[in-house]
């Protein structure tokens, strides 16, 4: 289940498949993964379980590019070297900053601010994701998601 932010949305989804060498494999050892034909659709997934980070690398390979971090430290280090256009960020995490830490230094960066973010958040914690949308969260997702609302969500920000 997802909560947009924004009182209406038009959800179309286009599943494109490419059939080249280089698409759908993992580059080098780092955690960017080549996944589309348009390289320039950067998605951050930031969440501290790799099951999730998964589960999202599965709905989103084939049309973004798509960057991981298991924290809010790794995540604002991806976002000033990649530039993501979109953002799915874990609300509870452990270490030196949870989710709702990241998403106010990114909405308070003229750089940055202009990135869609959306908050996952653990099951019944709607209140999070409410103080998500207040802080400039553009929507949020409660675990467990579909995969298939989660790319059309993406889809319908990044056309």
């Amino acid at each position: 289940m997802y909560y947009q932010a924004k009182a209406s949305v038009r959800i179309v989804s286009a599943n494109l498949q490419i059939n080249q060498p280089g698409f759908n494999r993992k580059m080098d050892q780092s955690n960017v993964y080549p996944t589309g034909p348009v390289f320039t659709r950067k998605v951050l997934i930031v969440d501290d379980q790799p099951e999730v980070r998964l589960l999202m690398r599965v709905a989103l390979r084939k049309n973004y590019e798509l960057i991981e971090a298991a924290n809010g430290v790794d995540a604002l280090q991806e976002i000033d070297r990649h530039h993501p256009k979109l953002i799915m960020l874990d609300i509870m995490m452990p270490g030196e900053m949870d989710g709702l830490q990241v998403l106010d230094v990114i909405k308070a960066d003229q750089k940055f601010k202009h990135i869609v973010v959306c908050m996952i958040t653990a099951r019944g914690q709607t209140a999070d994701g409410i103080e998500a949308i207040k802080r400039g969260a553009d929507g949020y997702f409660i675990k467990p998601f579909s995969p298939r609302e989660v790319f059309d969500w993406v889809d319908s920000k990044l056309r």
